[in-house]
């Protein structure tokens, strides 16, 4: 078994779900969105203040921290970012990415706390909100932030999304299309080789693209109006980094696939009643139903294990018959 304290050197040569590669992962999602959050602020147009990312990080790190030392303290373990420098610092991505989404693609004015709310929750949701995955073994069942920036959005209502506009605000010629180009593609090559959800990934954009065409029919409107959200950076960061989650979306093709087909049934009949927020909405109960599963799957084990064994004849009469052949010899 591949371990965080195993050098990377013994973590190469596993297959592509190794340990070595969803660090790797992991470290290319956090620098993209350090570069972007710290690129937004400073150059492409992002309106949130320069304290806004700083405190959701903030927020994260402490709570990500605190947490684990508490569980690490009751389950009689040592923490997960002690004793090296590697682990330490492995530990920092899973609560720098949520910080940054939560803090990129929420609008809440001035005010500071709505995106410490949010990624206060999406921390906390990790611990709170699990099912087991075998082996005696939990986890989270919802992305992070998403779980944390949709709370944010149904319970404070004068908080609203970013505009799309503002993460490419102020690029002109063809930069418009150079870093959408860089990022998705990246992304796909990441998904595709380090964390195993590229299946994911393309059947979400497939499905959308399906019921986008549905409604087009039904309502009679231009096939090319549903497909508008796919022009946004927002809707790239929820299709990249939102969705294929290594942590809480399924590993296997077949169910990446109802995975993605779920997502977009759900936002298709989100949207036909007029519920804002779609995107995010669908993605948290499609996780609410996959949680749902896992659980009632495990009951069902447990039920199968606990149930006794019927009797069996077959043995006792060859043994029945064992001892008389040789009474009688």
């Amino acid at each position: 078994m591949t371990t965080a304290t195993q050098p990377i050197a013994t973590l190469r040569f596993y297959p592509k779900h190794s340990a070595y590669l969803r660090t790797f992962a992991l470290w290319y999602f956090t620098t993209l969105i350090v570069c972007w959050n710290f690129l937004g602020h400073l150059y492409l147009g992002f309106e949130q203040a320069w304290l806004h990312p700083v405190v959701a990080v903030a927020t994260a790190l402490v709570l990500q921290f605190g947490l684990e030392w508490i569980d690490a303290r009751v389950n009689g373990r040592t923490p997960r970012y002690a004793q090296s420098l590697g682990n330490f610092l492995n530990f920092l991505p899973v609560a720098i990415i949520p910080g940054l989404a939560c803090a990129m693609l929420i609008y809440p004015n001035e005010k500071l706390w709505p995106v410490m709310f949010a990624a206060g929750l999406s921390i906390c949701s990790k611990v709170i909100f699990r099912a087991p995955v075998g082996d005696g073994k939990t986890s989270h069942i919802f992305n992070p932030s998403n779980l944390g920036i949709t709370a944010t959005l149904l319970c404070f209502p004068w908080v609203g999304l970013a505009p799309p506009y503002h993460f490419t605000e102020n690029l002109t010629g063809m930069w418009h299309w150079v870093v959408p180009a860089f990022i998705i593609l990246t992304g796909l090559v990441v998904h595709g080789m380090a964390t195993g959800r590229l299946t994911l990934v393309i059947t979400w954009l497939l499905a959308f693209v399906a019921q986008a065409q549905i409604r087009a029919w039904i309502f009679g409107m231009p096939w090319y109006n549903p497909l508008t959200p796919m022009t946004s950076a927002s809707f790239v960061v929820f299709t990249l980094y939102m969705i294929p989650d290594p942590a809480t979306t399924p590993l296997k093709r077949p169910r990446q696939i109802l995975f993605g087909v779920t997502i977009a049934a759900i936002y298709a009949l989100l949207f036909v009643f007029h519920i804002v927020f779609g995107l995010f909405i669908a993605l948290v109960l499609t996780c609410a139903l996959r949680g749902l599963g896992l659980w009632i799957a495990h009951g069902w084990q447990l039920l199968r294990e606990r149930q006794p064994a019927a009797p069996t004849t077959a043995p006792a009469l060859a043994l029945g018959a064992a001892g008389g052949g040789g009474a009688t010899s």
